[in-house]
């Protein structure tokens, strides 16, 4: 079977992703987060670096989910997926407020 180029880097290190390859990111991120919160309620608590951690493990998941919404949105109206990116924490963390 033959690989997509957008499933791989091109000369310039611009990673292509598919939708698989953003799930499968989200199964390890969610993995990560709950290990670090299993920690946390089997030590009363984490400790600053662990806290911080588990932040950017929450963006990482929002910025995910947005670029995974963004890319089924296209399709969904014929266009490109591949064009969809990935937003910057301030946008992504933003929608919540």
């Amino acid at each position: 079977m033959g690989r997509n180029k957008r499933d791989e880097s091109d000369r310039e290190g611009n990673v292509y992703v598919n939708d698989k390859t953003i799930l499968d990111q989200i199964s390890t991120l969610v993995e990560e987060e709950h290990e670090l919160l299993g920690l946390g309620e089997e030590t009363g608590g984490l400790n600053d670096e662990q806290k911080a951690r588990l932040q950017e493990l929450k963006v990482h998941l929002d910025q995910c989910w947005d670029l995974l919404r963004q890319r089924r949105a296209k399709r969904e109206f014929g266009q490109d997926p591949d064009d969809a990116t990935t937003r910057d924490e301030k946008t992504v963390e933003g929608y919540r407020a």
